[in-house]
């Protein structure tokens, strides 16, 4: 194992429980804001202290609370990436990358690989506060690689970055742990940006992981509430099983699941994208009026409410194609279905 990572840490109310083993590539770690996501990165990096546990690193334990180890973060071997990058301030790009290579007879070439690497060669003697947000994070990635860390940990690398800046940067990144020999830990509560960059994920929920998974099988298997949540799924509903259909009193239906529904059920989800416009006569086919239509660049998202829905029952999100919804015929309201197959069982949190 690359990494293996099973520690406890309480902050205040706060109780952190994190357990997961991982090698080489890119795992996410992903979760809602304040779920703990960055203090597991802290404690792995030595920046703060678990309360128990045991942290171990290519062999190499860094903390162990039974047997009193507790590695200093400059012993880990692990390089982090914080959002605002915190380059010294008063170093210039060349002497920032410089200063992390420990062996003189090198430092000069070694450091000036990198520059030409992530392309800083021009902005090598300017200091951070002269550099622009994508050549902060350049420089800060290149400082991380020439401490040839065993692990990169990236706290939200792309979170202070506007959107044309982001996509830019976020290929370079890509690029840049494509070629890393070692584990790369990718903390983010972004599911797509977790999506296009990551082969794994891990789910924290309230301070407590939810094991490693891929993200297919996330996307294709949430058997959670909070992993439905966080892979995207915004129609969730409290559900009464019935054999093979589940009935939805909020809605005033019932879907056929076209599986047995197992009696400890009390929730279902179905994505937006996986509500369709439909004829009558369709399999799960149930009416709807049309609340609001939100249109996007180029995706339409409809929210609907179900004919015999009753008082106060949250809308249904249905996403289509702009196209799409504008030429739907939608004034008297709206025949949406369902795929038995795209009705998820879910645990409740």
């Amino acid at each position: 194992m690359a990494l293996s990572v099973n520690i406890q840490k309480r902050l205040g109310g706060f109780h952190l429980e994190v357990q997961f083993e991982t090698e080489e590539g890119v795992l996410a770690l992903l979760g809602a804001s304040g779920c703990g996501k960055s203090v597991t990165l802290r404690c792995i990096a030595g920046i703060m202290t678990p309360d128990e546990g045991r942290i171990e690193l290519d062999g190499v334990t860094l903390f162990d609370s039974a047997a009193r180890i507790n590695l200093p973060p400059q012993r880990r071997r692990t390089g982090y990436l914080f959002q605002q990058y915190a380059l010294f301030p008063n170093m210039t790009v060349r002497q920032n990358i410089a200063a992390v290579i420990q062996n003189r007879a090198c430092r000069h070439a070694r450091t000036g690989d990198l520059l030409r690497r992530f392309c800083l060669e021009d902005a090598a003697e300017l200091r951070p506060r002269q550099l622009s947000g994508g050549q902060q994070q350049r420089a800060a990635l290149a400082r991380i690689l020439a401490a040839e860390p065993r692990a990169i940990l990236l706290d939200e690398p792309l979170s202070a970055l506007d959107s044309f800046l982001k996509r830019q940067l976020e290929l370079e990144l890509a690029e840049t742990l494509e070629h890393f020999q070692g584990t790369a830990l990718w903390v983010s509560h972004d599911r797509e940006e977790v999506f296009r960059n990551c082969r794994q994920v891990c789910l924290i929920d309230r301070g407590r992981s939810q094991g490693i998974r891929t993200l297919e099988d996330l996307l294709r298997h949430p058997d959670t509430e909070a992993a439905a949540r966080l892979s995207g799924c915004e129609n969730l509903v409290d559900v009464l099983p019935a054999g093979t259909t589940v009935q939805i009193p909020s809605w005033g239906v019932t879907l056929d699941c076209g599986r047995p529904v197992p009696e400890y059920i009390r929730l279902a989800g179905i994505r937006a994208q996986h509500l369709l416009p439909a004829k009558p006569e369709t399999r799960n086919a149930f009416s709807c009026r049309v609340d609001r239509a939100i249109r996007d660049m180029f995706s339409t998202v409809v929210l609907l409410r179900p004919t015999d829905a009753a008082p106060g029952a949250p809308p249904l999100r249905m996403e289509l194609d702009r196209t799409v919804w504008e030429v739907l015929p939608h004034e008297a309201g709206l025949t949406v279905s369902v795929a038995p197959e795209n009705i998820l069982f879910l645990r409740k949190a």
